[in-house]
């Protein structure tokens, strides 16, 4: 946590604990969250839409957007790579222009050392881990994470009001909690998933699967591998795993596919194909 403590733009801590950063586009709140599942500490970071504190918002509640690697939505600082996907900004121009309504975004910071480990619910060869904690994950969220956001914020319940999403193995974890709590999820946001994991097995796992969110988007780049095959081989999990999606009931309004051309395994990308992610999980249906 040291790292985010000495970052310029953390403003003043609150009476409750609650950190807000200034330099965030909107009102961007922290709080340290200690999980009991996975036993160790990491921040939440909660942006509230224009109008939250405004009187006459006193009674209404939002839907909930829940991402993971919450290091990289909001900030360059605190990003991994140094570029954030600019969450906040997109956000709320979206909610200024009326394409989607004010929604509460909740960036999950991951477990930093043990992110590997929380994010793969099946052990692993390449990359060689055999003790993954993945398959905790679900209870985390659903027992900790969004009680905690309930308690302190105003939450509109309901599978149609819950979004969840990621980026690459933080994609795949999304993808299993979708799988394994069906209709708990409505919308699902999968970036770059890291279908090769596990020798592929989420993907095996999930041609199961009868009943996924309401909606989701999926996408990938043809330049994610590094080299021309695997290139190829990640366009290809993710159209199996479209194709899956589609079997089992997705059609044009529910499954939004994307494989950008040269997009790449990075922030940038997910920040740049961010703005069509949330438009079609949250905007109004068009069909």
């Amino acid at each position: 946590m040291e790292e985010i403590r000495q970052t310029e733009n953390i403003g003043a801590a609150t009476a409750s604990g609650v950190i807000r950063v200034e330099t965030a586009a909107g009102d961007l709140r922290l709080h340290e969250f200690r999980s009991r599942i996975f036993a160790n500490q990491r921040f939440l970071r909660v942006w509230l839409p224009p109008g939250y504190e405004a009187p006459e918002s006193a009674g209404r509640n939002y839907p909930v957007f829940y991402l993971n690697d919450g290091q990289n939505l909001f900030e360059n600082s605190t990003s991994f790579t140094g570029v954030e996907w600019q969450v906040d900004e997109t956000a709320e121009r979206l909610i200024r222009e009326g394409l989607i309504p004010p929604i509460i975004i909740v960036g999950i910071d991951n477990g930093g050392k043990d992110r590997l480990r929380e994010y793969m619910p099946n052990r692993s060869l390449q990359p060689m881990m055999f003790r993954v904690h993945g398959t905790r994950y679900p209870t985390f969220l659903f027992k900790e994470v969004m009680p905690f956001i309930a308690r302190h914020y105003r939450v509109a319940e309901g599978a149609a009001n819950t979004g969840l999403g990621g980026s690459s193995l933080g994609a795949l974890i999304a993808l299993y909690t979708a799988a394994i709590r069906p209709g708990a999820i409505g919308r699902l946001l999968l970036e770059s998933p890291s279908l090769w994991a596990s020798n592929r097995q989420l993907l095996r796992q999930s041609r199961t699967v009868q009943r996924w969110p309401e909606r989701i988007f999926l996408a990938t780049g043809t330049a994610e591998g590094g080299r021309p095959d695997k290139d190829q081989s990640m366009v290809d999990d993710v159209r199996e795993m479209a194709s899956i999606f589609r079997r089992a009931g997705l059609n044009e309004t529910r499954l939004g596919l994307l494989v950008e051309d040269g997009g790449t395994h990075h922030e940038a990308a997910w920040a740049r194909r961010f703005p069509h992610a949330l438009a079609f999980l949250f905007g109004r249906p068009t069909g």
